[in-house]
């Protein structure tokens, strides 16, 4: 039997990581700091779009350029505090989904690299 080569192919696909998104955007708009960005969001089509860049994130299907996270961000303003507690809730939804902490680590690394794409230009670590 083949091992799968991604961590998206190892962890179910495109279905996993839907069900992953969906827990993720249950924490965020629980939080305080973070449901006010999506108070007039659509949901259903914010969740595909993003289980689809983390599809990507995770080896699978290219989707979105960090030109279009720029856009997609830059009339937000999200600043560091706001992408920090992201990334907590994001990592806490990987730990409880059991990815393993070498895949975590891999995820979280790439959505760090991508903070100065959506913090609109206040980024303490770009």
């Amino acid at each position: 039997m083949l091992t799968p080569d991604t961590m998206f192919e190892r962890y179910g696909g495109l279905a996993f990581v839907t069900r992953f998104v969906l827990s993720f955007y249950d924490r965020v708009v629980a939080s305080v700091r973070l449901a006010p960005f999506f108070a007039n969001s659509d949901m259903q089509r914010l969740v595909e779009h993003q289980a689809k860049f983390i599809s990507s994130v995770m080896g699978g299907p290219t989707s979105y350029s960090n030109a279009v996270l720029r856009e997609t961000h830059e009339h937000l303003d999200i600043d560091d505090q706001a992408f920090d507690e992201m990334i907590f809730l994001f990592k806490t939804t990987l730990k409880d989904f059991k990815i393993s902490d070498t895949d975590v680590e891999a995820i979280i690394a790439d959505l760090n690299a991508r903070r100065k794409y959506v913090v609109n230009g206040r980024s303490k670590k770009m």
